[in-house]
């Protein structure tokens, strides 16, 4: 089953949501702050896309972030801060079950389900 993660008020969030009903696709939606996140799901995130790929420093929820804790953001360290902070991750990330997609291209979409 295709899952998008994200939160339900991110226009980004909503322009998938809306692609993929608009093409008929079944898909359940994970809100990170409604329905949280696990350390094991977070850690296999940060070993197959990568931490600097996962992680969104231009959020407003980094820039929030003390500046020791943004010096000391290490894959070790990187998923309590994850879980304490679910808005860091690129928004929105589709787990199709064969791939994971960040962020939001209908293009991209449209190759993942053609």
């Amino acid at each position: 089953m295709t899952t998008l993660y994200g939160i339900k008020n991110c226009d980004t969030v909503k322009k998938a949501r809306d692609w993929l009903a608009k093409n008929n696709i079944e898909y359940r939606f994970h809100d990170f702050r409604a329905d949280g996140l696990d350390k094991d799901q977070v850690k296999s995130w940060i070993a197959e896309i990568g931490l600097e790929s996962l992680v969104n420093k231009r959020s407003t929820t980094w820039k929030e972030l003390d500046e020791s804790t943004k010096a000391n953001f290490t894959e070790k360290s990187a998923v309590a801060i994850i879980l304490k902070n679910p808005t860091l991750i690129k928004r929105p990330l589709l787990e199709t079950g064969t791939k994971k997609q960040l962020g939001f291209k209908d293009a991209e979409y449209a190759k993942i389900f053609n």
